[in-house]
């Protein structure tokens, strides 16, 4: 049974399933309850952001046999927050329930190797590359893939199992750091800026498809995202060009639900896709505030079976980060941010996930500024900034 043989469209005070327990989920259970259903989580962690929400906690491993035929005989529908679930835990559920994503098209995404083979398979271009799972890969690559960025083919995110390597004698040294698991090496470009496509895609392929976010990260993890729709008039041919290449995807996947595919804007104009994320993605939490509806919105939306809503950006939107990092000063001495300070700009949006213990590098939350113009938010998040002690410029 496929999960297109499922009873849609789901009525509200059905009960619908999360795999994993972090802030995506959470979100996710904000967004359901308000349209009437009940959210079951699935996620091993006592206390997590998602479970404390849910209408009930399943606390279990991802794969537990037990857990997974209780959530799937409970819920109509599933989807995962994240893409290191195991992707034959979606392909058991689906047994049961509507799983979107599927097993398959996540098991794409969650390897980098697979996942990079795919996308040129789908005619948009990405960094050249090659794939490494010994030593005489990185002996053997071309020259061009020099000076470059090794990355681990599984489980990385947030800038973790990377390394920039400037030679091969540093890939090679690189590659024994990450205990010779399989990478991809790809040579670094001249990048001119970072955009992010949110999308979401529907069982009747129907596609929505949001305002790119532009993209600044601060140790591979992201810090700013800005949304202008204004903008789209004057890059109206690259943003269709990104919207195209993401819908393509999406549909050589086979792909149900919401999806994010970032882009790398090179100095001479052009785009390459660098990876997918399967699943709502931080780059699009401006949605919740700035958008007509929000991406965990047409994530439920698709689970259900129901139509789509408007993507049509309302404001422009900065969002930033927050990162456990705000709550120690400069003697490492914890104390809590100025939340009221922050929440003097009429414009601004405080998240915070719920988090029980701040540490450094994890993400807390984010500040989403709105504004008629750019130029409006800018300024409200500038006194954001200045406020929590954020660089931003």
């Amino acid at each position: 049974m496929t999960a297109l043989q499922h009873s849609m469209p789901v009525p509200p005070g059905s009960w619908l399933g999360m795999v994993g327990g972090g802030q995506l989920g959470r979100m996710f259970c904000h967004a359901a309850q308000s349209l009437g259903y009940k959210v079951a989580v699935l996620d091993p962690a006592a206390g997590c952001p998602a479970g404390v929400v849910a209408d009930r906690h399943i606390q279990a491993a991802y794969d537990d046999p037990a857990a997974l035929e209780l959530l799937g005989s409970l819920c109509a529908a599933v989807s995962t927050e994240f893409e290191n679930v195991p992707a034959d835990s979606l392909r058991r559920l689906a047994r049961h329930c509507a799983v979107s994503p599927s097993g398959d098209a996540v098991a794409v995404v969650q390897d980098r190797i697979l996942e990079k083979a795919f996308i040129t398979q789908a005619g948009v271009p990405v960094a050249p590359y090659c794939a490494v799972t010994d030593r005489a890969h990185i002996v053997q690559a071309p020259d061009n893939l020099f000076p470059g960025i090794l990355k681990a083919a599984r489980l990385g995110y947030d800038g973790k199992g990377q390394a920039r390597v400037s030679s091969r004698d540093a890939a090679l040294e690189a590659f024994d750091a990450f205990g010779g698991v399989p990478c991809v090496l790809e040579a670094m470009l001249p990048l001119a800026d970072e955009i992010s496509v949110v999308m979401a895609r529907g069982y009747d392929d129907a596609c929505v498809v949001y305002t790119p976010a532009h993209n600044e990260h601060r140790d591979g993890i992201l810090a700013v995202s800005t949304v202008d729709p204004v903008a789209v008039q004057s890059r109206q041919a690259l943003y269709a060009q990104a919207a195209q290449a993401a819908q393509r995807i999406a549909g050589q996947l086979d792909y149900r639900g919401v999806l994010c595919v970032e882009f790398f804007i090179l100095e001479d104009g052009s785009l390459v896709a660098n990876e997918i994320a399967p699943r709502p993605h931080n780059s699009g939490h401006h949605t919740i505030n700035a958008c007509v509806s929000s991406q965990f919105e047409q994530q439920v939306r698709v689970m259900a079976g129901l139509p789509l809503g408007s993507a049509h950006s309302h404001s422009a939107s900065v969002m930033l980060n927050i990162l456990g990092d705000l709550w120690f000063d400069a003697a490492g001495n914890m104390r809590e941010p100025d939340w009221a300070g922050v929440l003097g700009f009429d414009h601004a949006h405080l998240h915070l996930y719920g988090k029980a213990e701040a540490r450094k590098g994890r993400k807390m939350g984010h500040i989403t500024v709105t504004g008629a113009t750019l130029d409006q938010a800018r300024e409200q998040a500038a006194g954001v900034a200045r406020v929590l002690g954020l660089a931003y410029s």
